[in-house]
């Protein structure tokens, strides 16, 4: 059984939200022609309580870019986003959310972020993600969304560990890019753990 996995396509993360990934906007249209070639859709969502330890306003003096210890791994702290219940919280107009069959949702600990869809940053708790692959017997996933280099790849890397298949749908994806070419370091580090390249004509031929 094989699923899509849409990572973190909402407002905040679109041009114009609290925390932009360049051209994020641009995954919309792939994510909804993949959707309808799948039987089994998941999304995960940034759900951030407010005063988030991700937060650069939680830490005095500090600014977004910043670097900071939190629950024992290294936090990059950014702008306010996903604040549960927030409009930036959302997912982005256009996606056909209807084609979705769960959403996951991630960062919900004040105290640790969670990139991965899977775990928080410091692999202490697990989300409900695996649980429910495993229930829908599962065992390939399809992984696309934002960013490239944090959420995707962290997903897509503990997908590999869990011991999915896992492709990344390469035009499905943006990234932040904070170094240049983190996003491609990203890639290529996924590749070298097992994920499986494809583009999204691969997929729908």
């Amino acid at each position: 059984m094989e699923s899509l996995i849409l990572v973190d396509i909402q407002n905040d993360f679109l041009p114009g939200g609290a925390l932009p990934v360049p051209r994020g906007d641009e995954v919309i249209p792939v994510a909804n022609a993949l959707m309808r070639k799948f039987g089994l859709v998941v999304a995960t969502a940034d759900w951030h309580p407010v005063g988030h330890v991700s937060f650069a306003s939680s830490h005095a003096g500090r600014k977004p870019g910043d670097v900071v210890m939190a629950g024992g791994v290294e936090q990059v702290l950014w702008p306010d986003h996903c604040v549960q219940g927030t409009e930036g919280a959302e997912f982005a107009p256009g996606l056909d959310a209807s084609r979705i069959d769960r959403i996951v949702y991630k960062g919900t600990d004040p105290e640790i972020d969670s990139y991965s869809g899977f775990y928080d940053n410091g692999h202490r708790r697990s989300t409900e993600l695996h649980q429910y692959l495993l229930s829908r017997k599962v065992d390939a996933i399809y992984v696309m969304g934002l960013a490239t280099d944090y959420c995707v790849k962290y997903t897509a890397l503990d997908g590999i560990a869990l011991g999915y298949t896992v492709y990344l749908v390469t035009d499905g994806c943006r990234g932040v890019d904070v170094n240049p070419g983190d996003v491609d370091r990203a890639i290529q580090e996924m590749a070298e753990s097992g994920v499986r390249i494809v583009t999204s004509a691969d997929l729908l031929g």
